[in-house]
C-alpha cells in the first residue's frame, strides 16, 4: 500500500516554450485535505490534468494511489473520480465524441462503449 495518496517528484509540463508547471514536488497523505489555490495560469488545471492521466508530463514522476500516472494510467483511472467544472470535458467535441472519450478514459472496449451509449 502506498504511503501517499498523491506524490509528485519534479513534475513539469511545457507547451512549446511555455512552462505551465515547473518541477512540482507534492506529498499528500491518505485522508489529508488539500486544495490548489492560485491565479489563472498558475498551473492548477494542468497539474490536475496530469494527475488524472489526461495529459502526460513533460518531465518528472507522479503517482496516485501508489500507481504511476504514465505507466499505470488504467489503475489510476480506476481509483479516481473527476467532476469537471462544465459538463463537456472537451467543449470542442460533440456529445457523442465526449461519450467515446470518457469510454476511452476507462479503457472500455468499443463494443462496451456502443452498448453503454445505446442505453
Amino acid at each position: 500500500m502506498a504511503e501517499f495518496a498523491i506524490e509528485t517528484i519534479a513534475l513539469k509540463k511545457k507547451f512549446g516554450s511555455f512552462t505551465a508547471v515547473n518541477a512540482l514536488n507534492l506529498k499528500i497523505r491518505k485522508g489529508e485535505l488539500f486544495g490548489f489555490l492560485g491565479p489563472n495560469g498558475a498551473g492548477k488545471t494542468t497539474t490536475m490534468r496530469m494527475l488524472t492521466t489526461l495529459t502526460p508530463p513533460t518531465e518528472g514522476k507522479a503517482s496516485v494511489a501508489g500507481f504511476d500516472i504514465e505507466g499505470e494510467s488504467e489503475h489510476v483511472r480506476s481509483r479516481i473520480g473527476v467532476v469537471p467544472q462544465s459538463f463537456a470535458l472537451l467543449e470542442e467535441l460533440t456529445p457523442m465524441e465526449n461519450l467515446w472519450f470518457i469510454g476511452e478514459l476507462y479503457s472500455m472496449a468499443g463494443e462496451e462503449v456502443e452498448a453503454s451509449i445505446s442505453k
